[in-house]
This record gives structure tokens, sequence and C-alpha cells, in this order.
């Protein structure tokens, strides 16, 4: 688990999404309930394999999902997501959530979540389609 105070957005990388949690996203403890975080994180990741693919993808899997810190209403969320594997019609997806927030006039970063996932890409008529060699 990483340091709030020491942590940092990966400088080198955009992000695949960003928003902002609203209260109507809190669980019963106030905390953003676990089940939204992984609702954007599916969507990044689809982002991720969707561009990869050039074509839709559905998602077959959550291979695992870490949650490090919890995340807070008005907290800057930025999912950085990554295509890892490539299969004949599978991709498998790494996505980094970082939250950023504001304490006592300064600014934190936090490392909340990480996940993997795995993504199939789809024809027309919702069926397996190989994915296409990158340099296509």
């Amino acid at each position: 688990m990483e340091n709030s105070k020491t942590a940092a957005l990966p400088g080198n990388r955009q992000p695949t999404l960003r928003l902002t949690p609203m209260p109507s996203d809190t669980n019963a403890a106030g905390d953003i309930f676990g089940g939204w975080m992984v609702s954007q994180i599916d969507i990044a990741g689809s982002i991720a394999a969707y561009r990869r693919a050039r074509c839709h993808v559905v998602t077959v899997a959550i291979n695992s999902v870490q949650f490090h810190e919890p995340t807070f209403v008005g907290d800057l969320i930025s999912c950085y997501a990554d295509v890892i594997k490539v299969g004949r019609t599978s991709l498998t997806v790494s996505v980094d959530v970082y939250a950023e927030r504001v304490s006592a006039q300064r600014l934190h970063v936090a490392k909340v979540t990480e996940a993997t996932l795995t993504y199939v890409a789809i024809d027309e008529n919702r069926k397996p389609k190989a994915v296409p060699p990158e340099n296509e």
C-alpha cells in the first residue's frame, strides 16, 4: 500500500478516465462505494481494450481488484489503463486508480485502487473476433 503523502500521478501518462465521485456514490460509512469504483475501473479498462482491439469489447472477467485506501466525495479520481496482454480474441488490461485530495490546504495524491480485467473483442453479431496485430 502506498502512502498518500508520497504517491504521485504517473507523470509520463495521460489518464484514460478522470471524474469526481458525488454524495450519491457513497456507502453506509460515507466512503465511496466499492461497486461504484469497480464500475469506473471497468469503463476505463474497456476504453483501453476498445482502442487496442479497434472494435467493441465485452468484459469477461474482473481478475483482481485491490482497494488500498478509501475514496471520498470530492476526490479527483484518475484511472490509468494499459493493455498488458493480447490473446487471439482477448485482452487483459491493468487499471491503476489515483485520488487527488485537498487536506489542510495541501494537495495529496494516493493510489487508491488497482485492478486487472479481461475483455473479449466482438463482431457485429456479438461473437468473439480476432484482435488485429498492433501494427495493422
